[in-house]
């Protein structure tokens, strides 16, 4: 494996050189250079291309033959997608990375500037994090110090806006990296001495979340599997970003499970006009792809989570609930309903979202905002989002 990277290292350093020298290289030119056969010389070739680290100019014509280019082998962007979800005056920002660590190092830097956020959270390379459109001074420097941090989130007609200041990596993902970000609709950066400032620019999304219960039966299926299939086939839709899949637990001795008594929820952020064809997407696909014919769907819009709906959850998740407790919890709260039994749970699920893999997980486990937290309660007029982080390392 060695030999074949050091030779993959030599082939892409003649085609650099080359491509600086003459601004292109042929197949010829890197035959002739690493004295090889044709046929590995060409091998290589497209190897790099179908690598993206060489690029096509000009194909083969006749007897002229294809021209080609080495780029950059540093990524165009380590920023796979940059969104924001709008939720009255709380806006969720989402930031994807290439790499879990970029999303650590940000989640870090981040949490310990505080600035206009009030909470951050990983989830893999995924960053999620929640603000208030407001202002926030922070201190930005060398370690100890923050080298990143979001000083202000604010709403401009259709558009969020966080404003970032960084030094550094961060400095060179902003100016670099985060235009091409899917999401992002635009960047404007200056700089101030040794310092970058920068603001990014994303649609004012709406945050839906779709709860899914009783889809399987005792014959098989599995409604976490039907969950992550029904959040790839919505995936594409135009209009729509997906933006991830949980599973939660439900009471564990209720009469008739067809297992341990699980449901799931997903979520996405989508433009307002395609709101209706999400439902109806959801709706014919689980009902079509469903095991059980007590199927359940729930689907909110906006991240929020009101006090009674988050303690309807903590009900579910601890003994039985009718029908008409869901339907009544649903109507208060504006969650539509569409199934049999199943949308007891499907409500629940909603009910849960946004809360830690530790407490969705765990029914023992208190929830916030409903006075059996083992952690520090959430107060839902500060805050939507979990409790509030501390802003010191």
């Amino acid at each position: 494996m060695y030999g074949v990277i050091e030779r993959r290292r030599q082939y892409l350093h003649l085609m650099r050189q080359v491509t600086l020298e003459q601004g292109y290289f042929t197949v010829t030119n890197i035959q002739e250079a690493a004295e090889v056969p044709r046929s590995t010389a060409q091998d290589w070739v497209n190897r790099l291309v179908s690598e993206g680290c060489v690029v096509v100019k000009e194909r083969k014509q006749g007897r002229i033959p294809a021209r080609y280019a080495a780029v950059s082998a540093v990524p165009s962007s380590a920023c796979r997608r940059i969104f924001t979800t709008v939720d009255g005056e709380w806006v969720e920002i989402y930031h994807e990375c290439m790499s879990g660590a970029c999303a650590a190092f940000c989640g870090y830097h981040h949490r310990m500037a505080g600035g206009a956020l009030n909470h951050v959270q990983r989830d893999g390379t995924l960053l999620r994090e929640c603000a208030k459109l407001c202002r926030g001074e922070i201190s930005i420097g060398a370690y100890p110090s923050p080298a990143v941090g979001v000083t202000g989130v604010r709403r401009e007609g259709e558009m969020v806006v966080q404003e970032i200041r960084c030094i550094g990596g961060p400095a060179y993902s902003l100016t670099d990296m985060m235009s091409g970000a899917k999401g992002v609709a635009r960047v404007k950066v200056r700089k101030k001495g040794g310092v970058v400032e920068g603001e990014v620019y994303t649609r004012a999304l709406t945050h839906v979340i779709i709860g899914i219960d009783d889809t399987d039966s005792p014959e098989g299926g599995a409604t976490f599997a039907l969950a992550l299939a029904l959040l790839q086939h919505i995936a594409g839709m135009e209009g729509l970003i997906p933006i991830g899949h949980h599973v939660a637990m439900l009471y564990p001795a209720l009469p008739g499970k067809t297992a341990g008594n699980s449901c799931s929820f997903i979520d996405v952020a989508a433009e307002p006009g395609v709101i209706d064809q999400i439902k109806d997407r959801v709706y014919k696909f689980v009902s079509d792809e469903a095991l059980s014919h007590e199927w359940g769907v729930a689907i909110r819009t906006g991240f929020r989570i009101p006090p009674e709906l988050r303690e309807y959850g903590r009900l579910v998740r601890s003994g039985v609930v009718s029908r008409e407790i869901a339907d009544h919890v649903a109507r208060n709260n504006n969650v539509t309903l569409h199934g049999g039994r199943g949308v007891i749970g499907a409500l629940a699920a909603v009910s849960l979202w946004g809360l830690d893999n530790a407490v969705l997980l765990n029914v023992d486990a208190g929830i916030p905002g409903t006075g059996t937290e083992r952690i520090t309660p959430l107060n839902p007029s500060e805050h939507p989002c979990q409790p509030v982080v501390s802003r010191k390392p």
